[in-house]
């Protein structure tokens, strides 16, 4: 992300010095300063005109991080039976030593940040209030992420472990001694009938997971599972080139004074359709899951809403020269 704002700043900057060696035709004669806040983030940006109706912008915004808390319901099989999961849970514990929660937090952040290579055009010679904009904003393709709380792992190394049970030692093979995930070891009364009960048990059960929806293909739950590190995450991802498009108006800020100003943008981030809200399993929240309940289902509605990203920013400007 740095390299790219740096790249843009060094095209900008040589481009001025270029400019400084035709001052007959008015190009790069000026340079302002901006700060720029709203839907974009927090940035700044440099602008320089390129004779009387042109204008060249480079900068960067980010978004800053805050914090969203979101709810989701941990779930053995497919039925949410609570006897089922108390059951379970109690299992694990007095296995484990780490008991399964209900429910878990997942944190959701933005983490959007791009740079920009902007071109105004005033298409009103002796009125430069507004202005048509076009250009580029580029940056990191990823703009959001959501993971787990820290006082949630123990409960989803609880559940990574009962799900490495169920599947090495009951599907897969029944083994006499199952090393788990905190490094114990589970064993088995090496008698065929006692094996059998447990398999068929935990097949009675199925597997445990944080229920998020269900699959769009079968209309099967699905389930979202702890990573080797006991960790559920979640990313969203846009295109990493994003064209922009817009129009904006400005003056001066102070009513005698050219020096500072004050301008409004509005416009759209084109960012390559629907973005993909992606799992640490791979599993496209947007695309592959439907009937998201909750908040969570809110959020993910609205990502999906959004094929270009809506633009409304202001900036604060000071001429430099």
């Amino acid at each position: 992300m740095k390299k790219n704002l740096f790249l843009l700043v060094a095209v900008f900057m040589s481009l001025m010095a270029h400019g400084q060696s035709v001052k007959e035709n008015n190009v790069f004669q000026h340079l302002d300063v901006s700060l720029t806040c709203g839907s974009t983030g927090i940035g700044f940006d440099l602008a320089s005109p390129i004779g009387d109706y042109l204008q060249l912008r480079a900068g960067y915004a980010f978004m800053p991080h805050f914090h969203h808390n979101m709810t989701f319901g941990v779930q053995i099989g497919k039925a949410n039976d609570d006897a089922t999961f108390n059951r379970m849970a109690d299992m694990m514990e007095s296995f484990t030593g780490y008991r399964v929660d209900k429910y878990i937090v997942m944190v959701g952040e933005p983490t959007f940040s791009n740079a920009k290579l902007l071109v105004d055009v005033f298409p009103f010679k002796n009125n430069r209030h507004w202005h048509f904009t076009t250009g580029v904003y580029w940056g990191s393709s990823q703009i959001a992420e959501a993971y787990n709380r820290t006082e949630d792992m123990p409960s989803l190394l609880a559940v990574g472990t009962y799900n490495h049970m169920y599947e090495k030692a009951i599907i897969r093979e029944p083994l006499v001694s199952v090393q788990l995930k905190n490094g114990n070891v589970f064993s088995f009364p090496d008698d065929p009938e006692y094996k059998d009960e447990i398999k068929k048990l935990f097949l009675s059960y199925g597997r445990m997971g944080v229920r998020v929806g269900n699959h769009v293909s079968d209309g099967s739950p699905y389930m979202m599972e702890p990573d080797e590190n006991s960790m559920v995450k979640a990313t969203v991802k846009t295109n990493a080139l994003k064209p922009y498009l817009g129009f904006g108006y400005g003056g001066r800020l102070f009513k005698n004074s050219d020096l500072y100003k004050i301008s409004f943008d509005c416009g759209a981030m084109f960012w390559g359709g629907t973005p993909s809200i992606l799992t640490h399993d791979g599993t496209n929240l947007a695309k592959d899951v439907q009937d998201i309940n909750g908040k969570v289902g809110t959020y993910v509605d609205l990502i999906k809403g959004f094929k270009v990203f809506p633009v409304l920013n202001v900036r604060f400007t000071k001429t430099i020269f």
